[in-house]
């Protein structure tokens, strides 16, 4: 595949994000014509001769619009971790939960369902199960001193067994009545059930996250150097690396904390920018986020339309994932065999 330049690969990432959230906000149950959508969106901003419903507004306002400032975000997410994770590990088959966050978040939101938490307590049991996995990853890493990335690939692998068997127990244990079929759906990821303090949530774990990774772009291209040359060249390796792993452990913990397990993204949308625009994470970064974005909202649009009960994303990210990641793995070996 012919590799863009960043101009043209900015525009058409930015074109496939405009067009994902028309087709978001255009269909549903309750379909809106595009004239009468793009009059409602600038409504608010100028003043135009209403020809729309009061439903239709509170469709776009109300429901659809929180909705995908989710979906975008948590896509963005997922996508920028998965990123900056196969770049510290110096691995493409890297994803964003390699160090545990998903499993640690799943484990507590499913032990907050077993106690019949509310909403937010379960989202806030997710968010700090997640990172308290990673906490206790580098916490093992730290005692091993001869191959720190290898220790926390193989603490990371640790944790997230202990943890999947601790959610498996939990799962054991529950009611199979009411609470095992909530934790079931809960861990298949969905947004259907989102609340406003999902919004706070994410915006401000992805704000904290974004800011220092698009800061350090530039720095973090020299971690596909070997240690000796991306020291040489004034980069504080050890300290890069931390900032790198707690920026995307944050922003993936938010995200499983607000929409559950959602796979494939992490690990499928960076190879897929690195095919169009080359290596260069000054430019593989905003546009593997906008590629996220749009791939998760176009998802979560096709799960909510085509049945009558919504289609959890996991399920939806797997079936779209899979077979393009090994529609990827084969291109790879052709173009490396010819």
């Amino acid at each position: 595949m012919d590799k863009l330049n960043k101009r043209n690969a900015v525009f058409v990432f930015f074109i496939i994000f405009i067009l994902s959230i028309l087709f978001s906000f255009s269909v549903g149950r309750y379909a809106i014509g595009p004239v009468n959508l793009i009059k409602i969106l600038l409504s608010r901003v100028f003043d135009i001769t209403q020809t729309w419903s009061a439903q239709e507004e509170t469709i776009v306002f109300k429901i659809r619009l929180p909705r995908l400032f989710l979906s975008s975000l948590i896509g963005a997410g997922l996508a920028l971790s998965g990123l900056v994770m196969q770049t510290v590990f110096k691995n493409p088959l890297v994803s964003p939960d390699v160090l545990g966050t998903s499993s640690g978040a799943a484990f507590g939101a499913s032990l907050a369902l077993l106690y019949n938490a509310n909403y937010f307590e379960v989202s806030f049991a997710a968010f700090l199960s997640g990172l308290l996995a990673v906490f206790l990853v580098m916490l093992i890493a730290r005692n091993i001193r001869y191959n720190r990335m290898l220790a926390l690939v193989l603490g990371g692998i640790m944790i997230s067994s202990l943890f999947s068997s601790a959610t498996s127990f939990v799962k054991l244990v529950a009611d199979t009545e009411n609470t095992l079929p909530t934790i079931t759906y809960w861990l298949m990821g969905s947004l259907s059930s989102y609340r406003n303090s999902d919004l706070y949530l994410l915006s401000t774990a992805s704000l904290i996250a974004f800011i220092p990774l698009l800061l350090l772009s530039w720095r973090i291209n020299l971690l596909s150097l070997e240690e000796e040359e991306a020291v040489s060249l004034g980069v504080d390796t050890k300290k890069l690396r931390i900032i790198c792993i707690l920026s995307s452990t944050l922003l993936t913990a938010a995200a499983v904390a607000v929409s559950g397990q959602i796979g494939w993204i992490g690990l499928v949308i960076p190879h897929f920018t690195r095919m169009m625009v080359g290596n260069d994470t000054r430019t593989t970064i905003p546009l593997s986020m906008l590629l996220g974005a749009s791939f998760l909202t176009i998802v979560d649009t096709i799960s909510r339309i085509a049945t009558t009960t919504e289609i959890p994303l996991g399920i939806l990210t797997s079936f779209v994932g899979a077979p393009f990641f090994l529609f990827l793995i084969s291109r790879e070996a052709k173009k490396h065999d010819s």
